[in-house]
């Protein structure tokens, strides 16, 4: 039986009435079992054998072994080859192509309905691409001529050109309604509730697309069976026929697209529309657990939409249950290279991070600049989420476009890094805590606001923090309780006036240890100087990357001070690390000075007033022994000092049994400063 014939010209009443019988009748055969696999790649293929078969250039692969199959009870080929065998091996007049077009559709009862136009429309294409291969290559390759002989093909097809343009044609139109009806399948249907007309008509036209789509295949198939069978004579009067139906076809098709599209974009806006309210309520509801804010967060079709980039194992929003998530927004490109290793540093390699190791899960979500994902992000991403420590998004090009408006809008991303931190309930407790896990690492767990706060309220500007955990080395320094001087400048003739002058001071036995940590920027000439100190061995350097790391994280420092906002008194720590900062942009040759891991007993100079003092070490070098290196070079800095010596007086009686001058202070216990000695004999 012919439901609907061939015949695009049907009253209404009567095809309306043609289309809810066939709809009853596919719904009979339609019977999903879960089973799944990414038809817009597979349809990304079929393009691209299409591409290939009218041009000369060739198309971007595609790579199918990416293509995820779950839930098939067998191979996807074997499942091609029944198809195949549907759409090539049966005569056209064994059945009707009604009878043959549900015969397909009782064959792939199991999938849902753009899988089953996609496997259809892809197993044709391929034949149909192995037959325009051997057509293109017969003439230059043995092996398919061999080939075409044995298939008995016309030695010249160029008659046939007016039907494969047709045909050509024909699988673009599918192609464009195949598409709408991918989109429409990707809608986010479980989480939010289309319209009830909205929705009941597009699947009626979806019903009816894949009908036509398959019936189309099975109609094309044969008219290239009989091309490759007609004897030459024959071409003229066949090819104007089967392109007047093929043609006919591509007619119906645009007809159903039109509508099609028409119907999906109104269900796509409502999703979108009720997604991102849903989205901005949800996050103002109390909840027992963070599940619910994920499931709409991450609302796609897939039960696994995130994956641990480590091992690549598939995970489902389950797997983050009663832990608090970082959700960390940037680009495919992710963050810089500096920016990406001291996150690493400071989340997965951290010393306390076995202590909190399962508490917390950061979920990398890479969003593009523009709204399409382009191959380079798509690359990018698939190498970058291969080696990173944390969990991501399987498939973030998925992402519904509400989801990304809600993240732009609620959370400020502009393309530039923001991480948001939810507790185990799927409460928001801090916006962007980027640089706070730069600072601090996993000590600011449980990474709240709240925390952030606190952390500032008990830390002082230190040398501990100011260099951290970067350089092994230079943090046992620190812990030791050795002098430390850390400098920077872009002059190396600075750096050797500098250096030598303090190597003399090291020669009159003050222990101090010299680093030299760079510039914040990354020229050559920064490369250079710290190669060129580290060869002459002018001092102790950072590597580049550290020195960079370095100055990253005084970036961060600064950051998270200005977006607690204006302190009510003099913010210390600010203060310094702007200092720094500015310095280093300024050009400007400077140098800090300081002991210990908690003292704040730290001397931050500029380069002419550090040389200044440095000339006088002369001079305030005798009270080191009795104030130690810090404290005497501070004395050295006060006005009173350079203008002469203490004016407090002391008497200290002495025995006749020691000597006149043994122990006598020379620096004043008042003010430090160096006092004149004088002996008076009674």
């Amino acid at each position: 039986m012919n439901m609907l014939g061939s015949d695009p010209f049907l009253p209404q009443s009567i095809s309306s009435l043609a289309e809810e019988v066939l709809i009853k009748k596919l719904l009979l055969s339609h019977d999903p079992d879960g089973r799944h696999f990414d038809s817009e790649l597979f349809l990304c293929a079929v393009e691209n054998i299409m591409l290939c078969t009218t041009a000369e250039e060739v198309p971007d692969d595609v790579n199918l072994e990416k293509i995820e199959v779950v839930g098939l009870e067998e191979p996807l080929g074997k499942t091609f080859g029944k198809i195949s065998h549907e759409i090539l091996c049966k005569l056209p007049d064994q059945e009707d192509l009604h009878t043959r077009t549900m015969l397909l559709f009782d064959l792939l009862g199991s999938y849902k309905w753009d899988a089953k136009v996609v496997l259809v429309l892809a197993s044709f294409v391929a034949s149909y691409g192995e037959l325009r291969l051997l057509m293109q290559l017969c003439s230059s390759n043995p092996l398919a001529l061999s080939v075409t002989m044995l298939k008995q093909l016309p030695a010249d097809m160029s008659p046939l050109k007016p039907r494969f343009k047709a045909l050509s044609l024909l699988v673009n139109a599918m192609v464009d309604v195949t598409k709408y009806i991918i989109k429409f399948e990707k809608l986010p249907l479980s989480h939010v509730e289309l319209d009830h007309e909205a929705k009941n008509a597009t699947k009626s036209i979806i019903y009816i697309a894949v009908y036509w789509i398959i019936r189309g295949i099975l109609r094309c198939a044969s008219q290239i069976t009989d091309s490759t069978l007609l004897k030459s004579e024959q071409y003229s009067d066949s090819t104007i026929i089967a392109t007047w139906e093929v043609l006919s076809l591509v007619y119906r098709l645009r007809s159903i697209y039109s509508r099609l599209r028409q119907q999906v974009e109104i269900c796509h806006q409502q999703t979108e529309t009720k997604l991102y309210w849903k989205l901005m309520n949800v996050f103002q509801e109390t909840h027992v657990d963070n599940q619910e804010v994920l499931r709409f967060l991450f609302a796609m079709r897939d039960d696994l939409p995130l994956k641990d980039c480590s091992s690549q194992a598939k995970l489902g929003v389950s797997d983050l249950k009663g832990k608090i998530v970082i959700l960390l927004f940037s680009r495919p490109e992710f963050l810089s290279i500096d920016e990406t290793l001291l996150l690493v540093q400071q989340t997965h390699n951290h010393h306390h991070y076995k202590y909190l190791e399962g508490s917390y899960r950061i979920v990398w979500i890479p969003i593009p600049v523009s709204s399409q994902w382009t191959t380079a992000d798509a690359t990018m991403f698939d190498f970058l989420s291969s080696i990173f420590p944390w969990y991501s998004v399987r498939k973030p090009w998925l992402l519904n476009s509400a989801v990304v408006a809600f993240i732009k809008e609620a959370w400020n991303y502009k393309n530039e890094p923001v991480v948001v931190v939810l507790d185990s309930q799927g409460n928001v407790t801090n916006k962007n805590v980027l640089d706070m896990l730069l600072i601090w690492g996993v000590i600011a767990y449980p990474f709240s606001a709240s925390r952030e706060n606190e952390l500032w309220q008990e830390q002082n500007w230190t040398l501990q923090f100011m260099v951290d955990a970067i350089d092994p080395c230079l943090t046992k320094w620190v812990e030791e309780d050795r002098n430390i001087c850390i400098y920077g400048s872009n002059n190396i003739d600075w750096i050797l006036e500098f250096t030598g002058k303090m190597e003399i001071i090291k020669s009159a036995g003050v222990k101090l240890e010299m680093v030299y940590v760079g510039k914040r920027n990354s020229s050559q000439q920064t490369r250079n100087i710290l190669t060129r100190v580290d060869h002459k061995q002018l001092s102790s350097v950072l590597s580049f990357i550290k020195s960079q790391l370095f100055w990253l994280r005084l970036q961060s420092i600064r950051r998270s001070k200005l977006r607690l906002g204006k302190p009510e008194t003099t913010d210390h720590v600010l203060d310094e690390v702007s200092a720094l900062l500015d310095m280093d942009g300024n050009d400007t040759n400077w140098a800090v000075i300081g002991r210990g891991s908690n003292s704040m007993d730290m001397v931050r100079l500029k380069g002419p007033e550090l040389m200044e003092c440095l000339d006088m070490f002369p001079k305030w070098g005798g009270s080191v022994a009795e104030l130690g290196f810090l404290s005497a070079l501070r004395n050295s800095l006060e006005p009173s000092f350079r203008s002469g010596p203490c004016g407090h007086d002391y008497d200290v009686t002495l025995s006749s049994e020691e000597p006149a001058l043994q122990g006598m202070v020379d620096v004043c216990g008042k003010c430090k400063h160096p006092m004149k000695k004088f002996v008076i004999y009674k």
